[in-house]
């Protein structure tokens, strides 16, 4: 989408002076770019970007540790075009961070955006990661316990699950299943506390949300193509993390890529099975990040296959300036 710039279309100062900030008391706009895999979120957040005087704030629960680039999708510098990207590389591996620690960070980035008389534009498709910046949030202050942990992480997610189920179930219903950090929190949260509280949400900021959508077939099609495309530099980069021992159970717990690649070379798996397994997990991802992104709120849909890149960035455009 490089070649859709339009750097003298600028309009920054339809979002908030120079020293504006989340913490002053007015409410700023920011731009938020969401959807599946493989739609295009990445590129179209830097076109925003040049189009709006902006800065992207990545909102990606991989992309924030170090070492994890091609099996987390992670932008490149020269994909960058020179815009300035936040919330990415901020955690090291071992570490354990979590969308608290990820929220207040992001939110000192925005406050620095803002005081730039900059946009800050919101870019992921860990829609938990986006909720948590957009919304304040009553997320339970409960110590993590690392010993409670590892005996958790012992266990399957069928496992799991049903342990979740006897402390809370109506947190069992809606938390997602196959994200086994997730469901180690809750279980943390609900032992300590007897039940996960429920968040009461009230925005931080005024904000226009992009969802970037396509049809299934596609979306596979692309799915399939990128796999292809990163699938040797993905094995290099897991081999090389596993140097480390240590880190084959983080880089299991992280799912998807990382996941199957390292069950791959440690259990010895056969290569073109888990390619073929990823593939169909990496779909089914898809589809749950879509369900997640239908009950946001104030999504402006656009399917990214209707028409050519350079209309699609003038619809967009057009819609963002009509809603500020």
């Amino acid at each position: 989408m490089a070649e859709l710039v339009d750097a003298c279309d600028s309009k920054s100062h339809l979002f908030g002076g120079e020293g504006s900030s989340p913490s002053s008391g007015t409410m700023k706009k920011i731009i938020t770019v969401v959807g599946q895999t493989s739609t295009g979120k990445s590129d179209l957040a830097v076109e925003l970007a040049k189009i709006f005087n902006g800065e992207v704030v990545s909102c990606d629960s991989r992309q924030v540790y170090k070492k994890l680039n091609f099996g987390s999708g992670k932008i490149s510098k020269k994909e960058m075009c020179g815009i300035k990207h936040h919330m990415l590389d901020v955690a090291s591996l071992p570490d354990d961070f979590s969308v608290d620690d990820f929220a207040k960070m992001s939110l000192k980035k925005i406050d620095e955006i803002l005081s730039k008389g900059k946009v800050p534009i919101l870019c992921g498709g860990t829609g938990f990661y986006v909720d948590a910046i957009l919304y304040e949030g009553t997320y339970a202050k409960v110590p993590k316990d690392k010993n409670f942990r590892d005996n958790l992480e012992k266990k399957d997610i069928k496992n799991l699950v049903s342990i979740l189920n006897k402390l809370d179930a109506a947190r069992a219903k809606s938390i997602d299943t196959k994200n086994k950090r997730r469901l180690i929190r809750a279980i943390e949260i609900a032992n300590y506390l007897g039940s996960v509280p429920k968040n009461e949400k009230k925005k931080r900021f005024d904000f226009v949300c992009i969802g970037l959508f396509e049809n299934q077939k596609t979306l596979r099609e692309k799915i399939q193509k990128r796999l292809e495309k990163r699938w040797k530099n993905i094995k290099k980069e897991v081999l090389s993390i596993l140097k480390h021992k240590e880190y084959s159970q983080k880089l299991m717990s992280l799912g998807l890529e990382y996941k199957f690649t390292t069950e791959m070379f440690v259990l010895d798996k056969d290569e073109q099975q888990v390619k073929e397994k990823l593939f169909s997990e990496i779909c089914k991802y898809a589809k749950r990040q879509m369900t997640y992104f239908k009950k946001m709120y104030g999504i402006e849909w656009f399917d990214v296959s209707e028409c050519s890149k350079k209309a699609l960035i003038k619809k967009i455009k057009d819609h963002i300036r009509k809603n500020i």
